[in-house]
């Protein structure tokens, strides 16, 4: 993984969001949370644009290694901290929180997917692994073995949006059972069994890999947990800005943002990357930005 190689997606939208013009009542930023530092992307824009200390969380420590590179020019104003979202209440407390703009980027990091050891990529041979973390938890193989086909085609029906995922259930769990399921090209290539031939330039193996990495890294209780602490986490009128990339992420934080009582969206509609953003970043092309402020004094 490189950090010259990683471009942070709505950098600009970010910043403007967590360190722009907060109106007459507002101040600079005193301490911001980048809850998915990655390689550090968006860490060093918000760094570069304001006077304030940067907590930097994330679940993959070899990013955190990149982010340490990335940031070592800001000195004491960056920490830097192995954890995931169910850790950021804790880390709160740590840290001198609440914090007054946090960040956090749903989608799975470019770098990951491009390094075929991690097993994220249905492109390249790699192992069957898929965690973010890959110091913790069940890699994909082993959850694969615990699955029965009903539980495993609701699994890629919920996080994939696939509407083959029950005949996608069966090859996968065949290909298990017979021994051919060593590899993340065995296991694309019994998802493009089971799909039928390629539809326009979206591959058949495209939502089902999605669908089984959040499984892997339990995403959705984990984007449930960060929704849940968001309260705790910003200081009054602390602004959060979340990134998201599919319609299950969104879908949970737009829900959030208007039923919290506490956290107010201040976009209605989620921002989207410009065409020429699009244009020079493909990762780019699905993401929605939406921000929230915490009320109170």
């Amino acid at each position: 993984m490189s950090a010259a190689s990683h471009v942070p997606v709505l950098a600009n939208e970010v910043v403007q969001a967590l360190a722009g013009d907060r109106g007459p009542q507002g101040s600079e930023p005193r301490l911001l949370l980048d809850a998915t530092v990655g390689a550090g992307g968006h860490a060093e824009r918000l760094l570069a644009s304001t006077s304030a200390r940067l907590v930097g969380v994330d679940r993959d420590p070899a990013a955190l290694r990149i982010a340490a590179e990335r940031l070592a020019p800001f000195g004491t104003r960056v920490t830097l901290v192995h954890g995931s979202f169910l850790d950021l209440p804790r880390i709160v407390r740590s840290q001198g929180g609440p914090f007054d703009g946090l960040v956090a980027d749903l989608g799975v990091s470019s770098m990951q997917i491009d390094d075929p050891d991690r097993g994220f990529s249905f492109r390249a041979q790699g192992p069957l692994d898929m965690r973010m973390d890959p110091t913790s938890g069940m890699t994909l193989a082993d959850l694969l073995g615990t699955l029965d086909a009903e539980t495993l085609a609701n699994a890629i029906y919920q996080f994939g949006d696939e509407r083959r995922s029950r005949g996608i259930a069966r090859s996968i769990l065949a290909a298990l059972d017979a021994g051919r399921l060593g590899t993340t090209l065995d296991l694309a290539s019994a998802v493009r069994r089971a799909s039928g031939p390629r539809r326009g330039s979206i591959d058949p193996a495209t939502r089902t890999f999605q669908a089984l990495r959040m499984l892997v890294n339990e995403e959705a209780s984990q984007i449930d947990g960060l929704l849940a602490a968001l309260p705790g986490l910003l200081a009054p009128g602390g602004r959060a800005a979340i990134l998201s990339f599919h319609s299950v992420e969104d879908r949970k934080v737009k829900q959030f943002f208007r039923s919290s009582g506490v956290v107010r969206a201040v976009t209605k509609k989620p921002i989207r990357p410009s065409a020429d953003e699009a244009r020079a970043n493909p990762r780019a092309r699905s993401a929605k930005l939406r921000v929230a402020v915490r009320e109170g004094a």
